[in-house]
């Protein structure tokens, strides 16, 4: 009587040896374990960089903040967050990496594109994470009367933001009248009108002298289709003030030469007699009638 058949192995030393696939698990054990605790070990770092690597990429010493860009060379006439409002309007207030190689063009360009920035000379990264940033700043020269209002231009006819100008500090500069256009562009840019651009060389070319003076408004002038310019001051005194600088006729004095005289009238004081004169004739001349 034969016993009970035995029980195959699950994995028969013959086919193991043979090649197949329990040879193989045989074989190769100890090489999957070895795999496995690789595989152990990436998962484990990746979790560790997720946490921390980020962390470490975002530390203070990396990243560049709006508050730790210094701006030199602010003008007195420009608001003081000048340097925050540009990198927000340039969406650059989030936070720059460091090493970004492009955040030296990335800064030029977000303070170029501020109304009151008329060039940036050079950009300086910091470690840790700082900059600053040197520019030179557009400078007001008059108020463009204007559907009502009043529009700050500086001496190229650059129109300003007049939003920053209380009624009072727009009081200080020359009001320009007879302007009817309007601004081709944005504030930034030039209004695009010869006759802004002529009343702002004017305005320029007296520069502190209108306050002395107590100059008041520039208006333009047209005799026999050419342009000329009128001062208007306190005390019932016009100013005859004639080519815009640079635009004089031959004979006609240079504009230095016309503020050296204006100069020597002076103030007109508390005087209520209407006198005008006439810069672009001799002081014994008569003035044309405008």
């Amino acid at each position: 009587m034969s016993g009970p058949p035995r029980r195959r192995p699950l994995i028969d030393k013959e086919e193991a040896a043979a090649g197949g696939l329990g040879g193989v698990l045989v074989n190769h054990r100890a090489g999957i374990g070895a795999m496995a605790v690789a595989g152990a070990v990436a998962i484990a770092g990746w979790y560790v960089w997720s946490r921390y690597g980020v962390e470490a990429g975002t530390r203070p010493d990396t990243i560049l903040f709006p508050e730790a860009v210094e701006v030199v060379g602010l003008a007195p006439w420009v608001p003081a967050w000048l340097d925050q409002e540009a990198l927000r309007n340039a969406s650059l207030d989030g936070g720059l990496p460091l090493d970004d190689p492009e955040l030296p063009q990335r800064l030029e360009r977000a303070f170029l594109m501020h109304p009151w920035i008329r060039d940036v000379v050079r950009v300086e990264l910091r470690h840790p994470a700082g900059a600053v940033v040197t520019v030179a700043c557009r400078e007001p020269v008059a108020m463009v009367a204007w559907q009502g209002g009043l529009l700050a231009v500086d001496a190229e006819g650059v129109v300003l933001p007049s939003v920053d100008f209380t009624a009072e500090s727009a009081a200080a500069y020359p009001k320009v009248l007879g302007v009817t256009s309007s601004p081709l562009g944005l504030e930034g840019s030039r209004w695009g009108d010869p006759v802004v651009d002529e009343a702002a060389a004017v305005a320029a070319a007296v520069g502190p002298d209108w306050k002395t003076l107590e100059l008041r408004e520039i208006r333009p002038v047209v005799t026999a289709g050419r342009r000329s310019w009128e001062l208007v001051a306190a005390g019932h005194r016009t100013v005859f003030f004639g080519s815009a600088p640079g635009r004089e006729v031959d004979g006609e004095p240079t504009a230095a030469a016309k503020l050296v005289r204006l100069r020597g009238v002076g103030s007109p004081g508390a005087s209520t007699e209407e006198t005008r004169i006439d810069l672009t004739q001799p002081a014994d001349a008569a003035a044309p009638d405008g």
